[in-house]
């Protein structure tokens, strides 16, 4: 379980294809707290440290994974957020992310407004995900809030700090992110599907 709430930088120094999975290293500033098992929010989508050394780990990311994320473009040298699992009676800064991504989007527009950026994305609807204005969503393991939500649009509103000390500033026009929707708000969605469907 998450936040949302980043605590690293992470840069990719290797891929290794085996078979259907890809184990993928990275070099982070908290390597030397992690140990082997520990779940790690790697832009969103958690993944399980297998090895580690002084200053990298490596995790292993399985087909589905690679085919729902946007970790089948990923290369050498790219910039990852990373966040911990968060510990029992801390702050839940953020909202409650499970570090299962539901699916990608594409960036379509990036905005600068005096001071900040708003970032707009578009997303397969067919896929049943739906976003609500004001509400949570999730943008490559970052918890941000949902503006100009539409049917398979929505825009986000990204501060300094934020832009800063996230992959957001790695971002452009065409860029792909994971999407992780509000965990409650998909419940609430399958509930009413099911009413719906006994009715």
């Amino acid at each position: 379980m998450f936040t949302g709430i980043i605590e690293d930088l992470g840069k990719v120094t290797n891929l290794k294809e085996d078979l259907n999975n890809l184990h993928i290293t990275i070099r982070s500033n908290f390597v030397s707290d992690l140990k082997v098992d520990q779940s790690v929010s790697h832009n969103g989508v958690c993944l399980t440290v297998v090895s580690k050394n002084q200053d990298e780990y490596t995790v292993t990311a399985i087909n589905e994974t690679i085919n729902k994320t946007n970790f089948n473009k990923l290369k050498i040298n790219d910039i990852v957020n990373l966040e911990r699992g968060m510990k029992l009676g801390e702050r839940l800064d953020g909202h409650i992310v499970q570090g299962h991504v539901d699916q990608t989007a594409v960036c379509i527009n990036i905005h600068e407004e005096k001071g900040s950026w708003v970032f707009t994305f578009r997303y397969d609807a067919s896929l049943n995900n739906i976003t609500i204005e004001k509400g949570s969503i999730t943008i490559n393991g970052v918890s941000l809030t949902v503006i100009n939500s539409e049917i398979n649009t929505f825009s986000v509103a990204i501060i300094p700090y934020t832009y800063d000390n996230t992959n957001f500033n790695q971002l452009s026009v065409g860029s792909e992110v994971n999407l992780e929707f509000d965990v409650l708000g998909k419940y609430v969605k399958r509930l009413l599907e099911i009413t719906n469907k006994n009715n």
